[in-house]
């Protein structure tokens, strides 16, 4: 078995703490992570002594890089150019969370740089590795596509467990439902079903700087029709979503996969779990193919080019 690549982390938010815990928990045949990094070193301190066999955290982003193999950046938007430039300069792979930029012309522009000098880098778009994912691929096998309906609903923007984040992630720069969980949906169609198309789309803001309120929009993905709808204050949970194909498979709440039976009702595939509980199935798929991309070898994560089409779609409906 090859021995585990080694990573360093930096933003020890939610995300970042999220994807450390994986790799300790259930990912020790994959990475060892050795360093950490965060612009607010005393509240990550604390995060990190409530975790047993945490790494240490370093004083600067580039003694993180130099003691890693891979970087992890799940640190706010604006910095993940810089960092993935630093860290790809050092001859590190890198692992990114989306977007890649909050500028279309800058994403573009590292996309280009970093094909150009065949960079070994990916974004963190954990349906790559999701098993409810695979079982709808099992299931529309040989399946015509013919139609696709996604729609997300929320509460409250951000999310509850987000608040520690609303500075960035409850404002038009940087934030909003579309960027942090939309893409995760059209990052699906586009591996499922083909290049994505905006058609037209409308979308609501409040007064202020406030991220979007609501969206609506019409695409095609490989030639395919696809309906898309997102609202805040129009769901009791925390967090709805399906992507329906056909109306005769969907995924739902991010980890249910679900066929329409001949009762016209939804079963769910067998093995279905909640996705707090899929979650780190989910992430020790993807750390597996962190160290398969970091060593060079084929892997299933996103691509960097795959992020930046569905960056783009995600800018042009905000700006429809």
């Amino acid at each position: 078995m090859p021995t585990p690549v080694t990573l360093g982390i930096i933003g020890l938010g939610i995300m970042g703490e999220r994807l450390l815990r994986a790799a300790l928990d259930h990912a020790a045949e994959s990475v060892m992570p050795v360093a950490v990094w965060d612009p607010a070193p005393a509240a990550a301190a604390g995060r990190l002594a409530g975790i047993t066999g945490a790494p240490r955290m370093l004083a600067t982003p580039d003694a993180v890089i130099a003691a890693c193999d891979c970087l992890y950046i799940a640190a706010p938007p604006a910095a993940h150019i810089p960092l993935a430039d630093a860290a790809i300069a050092a001859g590190r792979s890198v692992f990114i969370e989306k977007p890649l930029a909050t500028s279309l012309a800058e994403a573009r522009a590292f996309v280009a740089r970093a094909e150009a000098t065949g960079a070994r880098a990916a974004v963190n778009f954990p349906m790559a590795s999701s098993p409810a994912v695979a079982q709808l691929s099992a299931w529309r096998a040989g399946m015509q596509a013919e139609s696709l309906a996604i729609e997300v609903a929320f509460p409250t923007w951000p999310r509850g467990w987000q608040q520690a984040a609303a500075s960035w992630l409850a404002k038009r720069a940087e934030g909003g439902f579309t960027r942090e969980v939309v893409s995760h949906f059209l990052f699906l169609t586009r591996r499922q079903l083909g290049p994505l198309t905006l058609l037209d789309a409308q979308v609501t803001y409040p007064a202020g700087d406030g991220a979007e309120t609501a969206i609506e929009a019409r695409l095609s993905a490989g030639g395919m029709p696809v309906t898309l709808k997102g609202s805040v204050g129009t769901t009791t949970k925390d967090d709805h979503n399906t992507w329906t194909l056909n109306g005769a498979i969907r995924l739902r709440d991010w980890s249910f996969a679900e066929r329409l039976g001949a009762d016209g009702a939804w079963a769910q595939a067998p093995d279905a779990l909640p996705n707090e509980k899929m979650r780190p199935m989910v992430l020790k798929g993807q750390l597996a193919q962190v160290a398969a991309m970091t060593r060079g070898e084929a892997h299933r994560l996103s691509t960097l080019r795959e992020a930046l089409e569905v960056q783009e779609i995600v800018e042009a409906i905000l700006a429809a």
